[in-house]
């Protein structure tokens, strides 16, 4: 690697670092807005508390999210024969997040950084459309982008119902007038309030670490798989005769079905899954891990993998693919097995990551804390309603986690504080100045983003 090409990288990396800790202050209010509001706990305490936390679920959060977002965009998009292609697609991306979010959290609105992340990478894939070099081919993953769509579109609708039901179980079991009422201001709540805030927050930002933080985990993938594929395009330490045992698995178990009800999708994909399977045989007969292939071969042994998983999950998902319940759970195994050697994240990114989300967390939250707290509902948020906002939002991030899919913190808690004064005196309850700037902001993220990240790239084409 050239010094300029190093320098680029170094670049690239820190305004990775820049966005999570962006993410990390912008999104701390989420956490940290009801205990601090409600007095159960000091602000300085409260910010280094969720940050802990927020490091934690990071460690703890595997990658799943992460490869979620490396997957957005296309291999042909990701690696372009023009490292600086490369370069110019990761400093677009980082820069239009970083832009929105700054922008958001100093107005003091509580807008996505996971729709600001997936709208800048959208703008990117969408940017290939207007390059002279283009012939057609997509420059978005399309399915994975509406799986991640339906993700984020959903989560704040399901907060605010998800909260109403909240609030009506606390209503039916604690009859303590006092959970109901405005916090007293420098008056500390009663110890078990207090225990119930902590408990809250805790989870929302231990789940908020294992969601965002993976995000971070996936842009700085991202960056090292564009600009130095050879190295980080495959696992070193997975075992590649593993590997080409569950691709084997794979390619003999479909080949056996009855291909005769076929259409000409299914058998493309066949097609195409035999051949890659040769081709990563070929490339890795007699080789045990990835280290000792050539550098050269590296990222064909990616495609090759991802090509063969992909084509094999759309070919179980067909109705024209007749296969029994114990092949579908033996395709399925194998499929997670294989797709080890490409999807991964060395500690050091994991670590790097962890520590910029929970440095952020530890500042930056007034301007947030102050929206939620007070002026979404024409009452100040009560204790209940807190805990009910954040038992939701943790509610709502853990499944997302669990299902792989990245969803957005802040309109879960935010819709989430909606649904808690809807469900005390109805849609009067809100206010209605603070909720048309909240989905202003929210409506405008993916466009905003889009043509933002989508601009710069091009811009930055131009130049490189």
């Amino acid at each position: 690697m050239t010094t300029t090409l190093i320098i680029l990288l170094i670049i690239c990396i820190l305004l990775a670092c820049t966005f999570e800790f962006v993410n990390g202050f912008h999104d701390t209010a989420n956490a940290v807005a009801t205990v601090i509001y409600t007095n159960s706990m000091k602000p300085t305490t409260a910010v280094v508390y969720s940050g802990i936390l927020n490091f934690i679920g990071v460690m703890t959060g595997g990658i799943g999210v992460a490869m979620g977002i490396v997957n957005l965009l296309p291999m042909e998009v990701l690696v372009d024969s023009n490292v600086y292609h490369g370069i110019a697609m990761i400093l677009a991306l980082l820069l239009s997040a970083i832009i929105w979010n700054v922008g958001t959290w100093y107005f003091g609105l509580p807008a996505s950084s996971s729709h600001t992340l997936i709208g800048s990478i959208l703008g990117i894939g969408l940017a290939f459309y207007f390059l002279p070099e283009n012939i057609g081919g997509s420059a978005v993953n399309w399915t994975k982008a509406k799986e991640t769509g339906w993700a984020l579109l959903i989560s704040p609708f399901g907060g605010f119902a998800l909260a109403i039901v909240v609030m009506f179980i606390f209503k039916r079991l604690v009859k303590n007038n006092l959970f109901y009422k405005e916090p007293v201001p420098g008056k500390k709540p009663p110890i078990w309030i207090r225990m119930l805030l902590w408990g809250t927050c805790g989870m929302v930002s231990f789940f908020h670490g294992q969601n965002d933080g993976q995000k971070g985990v996936g842009l700085v993938m991202m960056i090292l798989i564009a600009i130095m594929p050879a190295y980080y395009s495959l696992d070193n330490e997975v075992n590649l005769h593993s590997v080409s045992a569950n691709l084997s698995v794979i390619e003999k178990t479909l080949a056996n079905t009855d291909t005769s009800q076929f259409g000409k999708e299914e058998l493309t994909n066949l097609h195409g899954l035999k051949k890659h399977r040769e081709h990563f045989i070929q490339h890795t007969e007699g080789q045990t891990h990835a280290d000792k292939i050539p550098l050269e071969h590296r990222f064909e042994l990616r495609k090759d993998v991802i090509k063969i998983t992909k084509s094999a999950e759309k070919l179980i998902a067909s109705n024209n693919v007749a296969l029994s319940k114990n092949s579908e759970i033996i395709l399925k195994k194998e499929i997670k097995s294989a797709k080890k050697l490409v999807e991964f994240a060395p500690n050091w990114v994991i670590i790097m990551i962890a520590i910029c989300l929970g440095l952020g967390t530890m500042i930056g939250w007034k301007r947030i804390v102050k929206t939620i707290g007070e002026k979404i509902g024409k009452q100040h948020m009560s204790y209940a309603q807190g805990a009910s906002a954040e038992i939701v939002a943790a509610i709502g991030i853990g499944v997302a986690t669990a299902y792989k899919v990245p969803v957005s913190t802040t309109h879960m808690l935010s819709s989430g504080i909606m649904g808690s004064m809807v469900a005390k005196k109805g849609l009067k309850n809100l206010q209605r100045k603070t909720i048309l700037n909240i989905l202003l902001a929210w409506l405008l993220t993916l466009p905003v983003t889009i043509i933002l990240s989508g601009s710069l790239f091009l811009l930055f084409r131009a130049i490189f």
